[in-house]
């Protein structure tokens, strides 16, 4: 028995060498068992699929193996493949990540999170809002594992001054009897414990176990808030560029999605999910109750008030705002303005002035950032160059590149790409349309249902792989299978798209869950018990927003033009159909759609 275990623990330490060297043996028959180029791609999206779900790899190693896997097995050429890792979606992620580094470097999330949290209160479930609200606006921009690493020690910051230290709160919970109570209380340090509590020890056990589901729920709610967030803009997370890319991809000619029309879409999405996830947390862990609009004096409104004094202390000291803070101000929302108004379809934007199809987001973002690495730091002043005692300090722009290479995720950019260059083989190589055909069965179902069924299956999935591997490996197969049954591909990729963000039943889904659970205060069943009811709460309030404001926008119940293909004749006999296919009843069901 010995042995056995210490065999599975060598095992074990070697997993990702096994994973690397069997994953490809294992694969193998897809060589030979299925039409030769349709298998040979399904081959390489298998291998990275696994790959990325393990982390045998490093996730951008991972990305990069179209470059060398698709020119040599004659998938696609590779002058094809490497411009997939600098499309023109790329550059628009970068420059969120160069603009959300100039914010950072400047403290200027710091004051927004503080601000906001002076305006809501200190009301548990007020405070949990405010918690949220902060989360959720400050990753539409930053990335959600910064906004939660920024988030978390000011939440246990407040947390402390509401309740005291954290590990005598937990013995609180274990008091069993008068005397201990008595002792517990006395050991107390007299500046942690703000909220002192006399009473039986019942009574201690019971407010102090109200005191540990509260800050439970101020923990979980910032990481399920930056991944809410994150889904209202295009460079908020990266699944929504991958949208966009393989858009550009599958359908060139569907100009409906720019940061404009998509913030316009998934904004009202975000904030109503938002209000449902913040009822539900506050529910849960003991946020709502008569004291959330009702004001009464006694112990625990002395406990709020010294948290908002520590609140306004910590506002104080960042002392009034400076030039760099106004700066960065100014072009953030420059930033978002120039991409809102680029072309927002319903009135005609500022890109009709240049030519047509010439200016993209990413034009605007590359304008913006590349400014921020030459305006000053500090306020010019024309007495400087005429006062011979001023000091001749070194000039300081807002940005410097030593701090964006510091800052910016470039793995991310490569994961993009790879995305992109396995989107274009599963196109070119007939496997979307393929796999897509055998998801036929789906057409007998409405599309309302089925995009429940897309959206629902993706947010289980994504529980276990990376939101950006996951939209990779199934956005290609949801467009085909969209045409395949002849709705409006939008109508299941966007849910799909927004699906792939909301994973919140595992510490391991994303890394601001892992983040929080990294704490030490939560426990893996506090966050499946409420990430399972947030997940049904994200599924239907996607479901919502397609079939109401979604429909009218994109005009979702039409099949649009630009989703049929150039030639159709030569769509219909290249495509190699599967068995499944071969009576009468499917082939009138596919060469219907064209």
């Amino acid at each position: 028995m010995e042995t056995i275990s210490t065999f599975a623990k060598k095992l074990w330490c070697v997993k990702k060498q096994l994973i690397l060297f069997l994953t490809p043996l294992i694969l193998l028959p897809l060589l030979f068992g299925l039409p030769e180029k349709e298998g040979k791609c399904l081959y390489v999206v298998l291998l990275m699929a696994v790959f990325w779900c393990t982390e045998a790899l490093p996730l951008a190693v991972t990305a990069m193996l179209p470059v060398c896997l698709f020119p040599t097995m004659g998938i696609l050429p590779s002058k094809k493949v490497c411009p997939q890792y600098f499309l023109d979606t790329n550059f628009l992620f970068l420059s969120g990540l160069v603009m959300a580094s100039a914010i950072e470097e400047w403290g200027l999330h710091r004051r927004i999170a503080l601000k906001v949290l002076k305006i809501v209160g200190v009301k548990p479930a007020w405070l949990i809002l405010g918690m949220m609200i902060t989360s959720a606006f400050l990753s539409m921009w930053l990335s959600n594992t910064a906004t939660t690493a920024m988030m978390l020690p000011i939440a246990n910051a407040i947390l402390e001054s509401l309740f005291g230290d954290l590990a005598t709160l937990k013995e609180n919970c274990k008091v069993k009897d008068e005397t201990e109570a008595r002792v517990k209380l006395h050991a107390l340090p007299s500046e942690k414990q703000i909220l002192s509590i006399d009473g039986t020890a019942e009574e201690i056990r019971t407010e102090s176990e109200y005191q540990m589901k509260v800050w439970k729920g101020f923990l979980i709610c910032i990481p399920y808030a930056a991944s809410i967030g994150g889904t209202a803009t295009l460079t908020g997370t990266a699944p929504n560029l991958i949208l966009i890319g393989q858009l550009k991809s599958y359908f060139p000619e569907c100009d409906l999605i720019n940061f404009g029309s998509w913030f316009a879409f998934a904004f009202p999405l975000m904030v109503f999910f938002l209000i449902l996830g913040w009822l539900w947390i506050s529910f849960l862990y003991g946020g709502l109750n008569t004291r959330l609009c009702v004001k009464k004096q006694d112990e625990r409104a002395q406990a709020e008030a010294k948290a908002e004094a520590v609140i306004d202390e910590d506002y104080r000291k960042l002392g009034p705002i400076n030039f760099a803070e106004g700066a960065i101000a100014f072009f953030f929302i420059l930033f978002a303005v120039l991409l809102f108004t680029r072309d927002p379809k319903f009135v005609t934007g500022w890109s009709t002035f240049f030519n047509k199809g010439y200016v993209s987001d990413a034009t605007t973002g590359v304008i913006i950032v590349s400014i921020l690495f030459f305006f000053p730091s500090q306020k010019p002043s024309l007495s400087w160059w005429f006062d011979s005692r001023a000091p001749n300090t070194p000039y300081v722009p807002l940005l410097s590149w030593k701090k964006a290479q510091e800052c910016v995720p470039w793995n991310i950019i490569l994961l993009l790409g790879g995305g992109f260059a396995m989107a274009k083989g599963c196109e070119e190589s007939g496997l979307a349309a393929w796999i897509g055909a055998y998801l036929q069965p789906i057409a007998q179902v409405p599309p309302a249902v089925a995009v429940m069924f897309i959206t629902a299956f993706l947010a289980c999935f994504t529980e276990f792989a990376s939101n950006t591997a996951t939209i990779i490996i199934f956005l290609p197969v949801i467009a085909e299978l969209a045409m395949f049954v002849k709705v409006n591909p939008l109508y299941f990729m966007i849910p799909a798209t927004t699906g792939c963000s909301f994973a919140f039943m595992l510490p391991v889904s994303t890394p601001p869950n892992s983040i929080a659970f990294a704490s030490g205060h939560l426990l893996v069943k506090d966050m499946v018990k409420t990430g399972f009811v947030m997940n049904i709460l994200g599924i239907l309030s996607v479901s919502l927003a397609m079939n109401t404001w979604g429909r009218a926008m994109f005009s979702l119940e039409t099949y649009p033009d630009w989703a049929r293909p150039v030639n159709m004749s030569s769509t219909v006999t290249d495509i190699q159909l599967p068995s499944v296919l071969s009576n009468t009843k499917y082939y009138t069901v596919l060469y219907s759609k064209y």
